[in-house]
C-alpha cells in the first residue's frame, strides 16, 4: 500500500525556540541536514536491520542483540501489536544494553513517528509505563525485574516524545496520536472517563509524590524526572506569552490532579532538592551497558536529562545552569520540574466556562480591562502555603489549613539554598518562596545568620558582568523583598564579616554585611550607568539603598566614600531627583 506522507520537521522560522532549544541540548536526534531519499515501508519497518518476522526473545527469556534489534524494529514498524500482546512484556524486559549509531536511531524515530499514526505504539507504551508504575507502589517489594520494565517505558517514551514534540507541525500536537479504543482488549482495567495523558500525569506524579528516593528507587526517579521535562517541553514551541490558544496535553493534565496529589509533589521536589540523593556510582542502570559504555538509544542521549525545560517567559531570566554548586542530578532536575510546575500558566479563553469549584479557578486578582486571565496554579499555591515542619499547621489566627500542606524543615531549606545559590535555578526558587509564602520569607528575616544567603547573591552581583540584565534583575528583587522589613536592614549592620575574599578591588576586613551590601549596590549602579543602562536595575538598585539608609548603623569608610562618590556622580546627572536616597544615609 502506499506510505503515508513522510514525517518531517517544520522549519525552524515557524517554531523560534526550538532553535535555541537544540543547540543548547546539543540533540542527536534533530533533522538531518541532507534529506533522505523516501523510502520503502520495509525500510521504515525494519531500520534496526532484522527480519520483519514477529518478534521472539531466545530461551528463556534471554535477549541476544538480534533478538533486542527485532523487538526495537516491530516497537517502530507499521504492525500493531494489541495493548495485551506479549510483545509488550517482552520488550520491557529487555537489557538495553546494545549500542546503535546515531543515524539508525534517527531512522527509528522517524519510522515511529510516522507508523504512530495507525499503530498507536505511543499511547499503549505509555499505558503500561503507568501499570509498571502501579506494580512499584502497589507492591510490598518490589523486584529488580518490575523496576527495569518502568525503566525501560520511561526510557524508551522519552526518546521518541522527544522526537515527536520537537518536530510536530500541529499546535495540537495531534502527532502524538494519544487517542485509543478503549474498548480494546485489554484496556478493561482503563478509567473510561480519563484521557491517556490524564492517566499517564496521574501515574507518574503519584509515584514521584508517593515513593522515596532509596538506591533501588533512584535510577527510576531519575528517568521519570526526564520523562517530565520531555512531557512538559511542549511550551518552548508556544509563543513568549501565553495564549488561549495554547494546547499542552501532559502539564495541563497535571494541573487537573487531585490536592493531595499536588502537595505530595510539591513536597517530595523540595525534599530531593534538600536531601540531594545520589545515584549509586557502583549500581547498574538498564540504559547503560557493562562496560559503563552508552547503551542502546543512549548515543541521543536521554531525553532531557541535563537541560532546563522551562517557559519562555522563564528563559527570559535563565538560559543557562551554572555548574557550580550542582552535586546530584536528581536533586536538579527535580528542581527544575518544581519550577515547571508553579510557574505554568493557562489562559482563560473568552468563551470557557470557569469553574466555581475545585483546584483549577479562575484568578480573580485579574482588574485590569483586556488582560489576560489564568487558571489558578495548584502546584504555584500548595508551595506559597508551604509550612515549618516545626510549627503547627494553624496559622497565627488560628485558622487551619484547608486540604494538604506541603510540610518541611524551613532550616534544612535555608540551608540547602545558601549552598546552591550559584546555580541560576536555585535563585529562581528562593525569589518563588521570598515573594510567594509569607511563612519562608518571615523565617528568612528572623534568622541571625543571614549571610549563609546574603553572601552568594552578593557575590553574583559582583561580578555581574558575567550575567544578563534579566538574572541581575531577579538578585535585586529578593534584596529589594528583604530590605522592606525593618529587622532585616538592622540585622545586616549588626553582622560583621571577618573577611570577603572574592572582592578583589580593595581588601574588607571586619567589615559589616550592611557596609558591604551598599559598596556592592552602588558597584552594580555603576556598572549598569556604563554598560547596561537598564533603568529597572537602576531604580531597584536606589530602591534598596532607600530602604537601607533609615537603619545604616555604622558604616565602614570606604562604604561611605563610594556612597559619597556616587551621590556626586548622579546629582551632576540627573540634579535633585536622587537625594532622597543620599539624605537617609546622611542622617543616619
Amino acid at each position: 500500500p502506499p506510505l503515508p506522507p513522510p514525517f518531517r520537521p517544520k522549519s525552524p522560522r515557524s517554531r523560534p525556540f526550538k532553535t535555541f532549544a537544540s543547540s543548547r541540548l546539543h540533540l542527536a536526534i534533530s533533522p538531518s541536514p541532507n534529506p533522505r531519499p523516501r523510502q520503502t515501508l520495509g525500510a521504515l519497518s525494519d531500520p534496526m536491520g532484522a527480519a520483519p518476522s514477529t518478534p521472539r526473545l531466545g530461551e528463556a527469556g534471554a535477549a541476544s542483540p538480534g533478538a533486542a534489534e527485532q523487538m526495537f524494529a516491530a516497537l517502530v514498524g507499521d504492525r500493531a501489536y494489541p495493548i495485551s500482546s506479549e510483545f509488550w512484556r517482552q520488550l520491557l524486559e529487555l537489557p538495553l544494553t546494545q549500542q546503535w549509531p546515531r543515524d539508525r536511531v534517527l531512522q527509528a524515530c522517524h519510522a515511529f513517528a510516522q507508523n504512530n499514526y495507525h499503530t498507536k505504539h505511543l499511547a499503549k507504551i505509555l499505558i503500561h509505563l503507568v501499570w509498571c508504575l502501579q506494580e512499584c507502589t502497589s507492591a510490598s517489594s518490589v523486584t529488580s525485574s518490575v523496576y527495569r520494565k518502568a525503566i525501560n517505558a520511561a526510557y524508551i517514551s522519552s526518546i521518541f516524545l522527544k522526537f515527536i514534540i520537537e518536530n510536530a507541525k500541529a499546535d495540537n500536537w495531534q502527532e502524538l496520536c494519544l487517542d485509543i479504543d478503549k474498548d480494546e482488549k485489554g484496556l478493561e482495567i482503563f478509567p473510561s472517563d480519563q484521557s491517556v495523558e490524564y492517566f499517564l500525569m496521574k501515574g507518574v506524579l503519584n509515584y514521584i509524590g508517593s515513593v522515596d528516593v532509596s538506591p533501588e528507587s533512584c535510577y527510576l526517579h531519575h528517568e521519570l524526572l526526564n520523562l517530565m521535562l520531555v512531557l512538559m517541553s511542549t511550551q518552548l514551541c508556544s509563543g513568549p506569552s501565553p495564549e488561549p490558544k495554547d494546547v499542552h496535553p501532559f502539564i495541563d493534565a497535571a494541573m487537573l490532579q487531585d490536592s493531595s496529589i499536588v502537595a505530595s509533589v510539591v513536597q517530595k521536589l523540595l525534599l530531593n532538592f534538600v536531601r540531594r540523593p545520589q545515584i549509586p556510582s557502583n549500581g547498574s542502570h538498564p540504559v547503560f551497558s557493562d562496560d559503563g559504555g552508552p547503551g542502546v538509544l543512549q548515543r541521543v542521549g536521554s531525553a532531557a536529562a541535563n537541560f532546563v525545560l522551562l517557559p519562555y517567559y522563564t528563559f527570559n531570566y535563565f538560559v543557562s545552569a551554572s555548574a557550580e554548586g550542582t552535586t546530584s542530578q536528581l536533586a536538579d532536575n527535580s528542581l527544575l520540574v518544581l519550577l515547571i510546575l508553579i510557574y505554568y500558566r493557562k489562559c482563560i479563553s473568552m468563551n470557557e466556562s470557569i469553574p466555581t469549584d475545585g483546584v483549577y479557578m479562575s484568578d480573580s486578582n485579574t482588574n485590569v480591562k483586556d488582560a489576560p486571565a489564568f487558571h489558578e496554579n495548584p502546584y504555584c499555591k500548595a508551595l506559597n502555603n508551604a509550612k515549618d515542619i516545626q510549627f503547627d499547621h494553624a496559622d497565627v489566627e488560628g485558622n487551619a489549613q484547608n486540604g494538604p500542606v506541603v510540610s518541611l524543615s524551613f532550616a534544612s531549606l535555608f540551608d540547602a539554598l545558601g549552598t546552591c545559590l550559584k546555580d541560576e535555578s536555585s535563585v529562581l526558587l528562593l525569589y518563588s518562596l521570598v515573594h510567594g509564602n509569607c511563612d519562608f520569607q518571615e523565617y528568612v528575616l528572623v534568622r541571625t545568620d543571614l549571610d549563609t544567603l546574603l553572601m552568594p547573591i552578593l557575590e553574583m552581583l559582583y561580578n555581574a558582568s558575567r550575567k544578563t540584565s534579566n538574572q541581575i534583575y531577579m538578585l535585586l528583587i529578593i534584596l529589594l523583598i528583604l530590605s522592606q522589613d525593618s529587622t532585616f536592614n538592622a540585622s545586616v549592620h549588626k553582622l560583621v564579616l571577618p573577611s570577603v575574599p572574592w572582592y578583589q578591588e580593595r581588601l574588607m576586613h571586619q567589615t559589616s554585611l550592611g557596609s558591604l551590601m551598599v559598596v556592592v549596590l552602588i558597584r552594580t549602579i555603576k556598572y549598569n550607568l556604563s554598560k547596561l543602562r537598564d533603568v529597572y536595575l537602576h531604580t531597584n538598585c536606589l530602591a534598596i539603598l532607600a530602604n537601607m539608609g533609615p537603619h545604616a548603623h555604622k558604616l565602614s569608610a570606604y562604604a561611605s566614600q563610594r556612597l559619597v562618590s556616587l551621590f556626586d556622580m548622579l546629582s551632576r546627572k540627573y540634579g535633585s531627583s536622587i537625594s532622597l536616597c543620599f539624605i537617609h544615609f546622611t542622617l543616619n
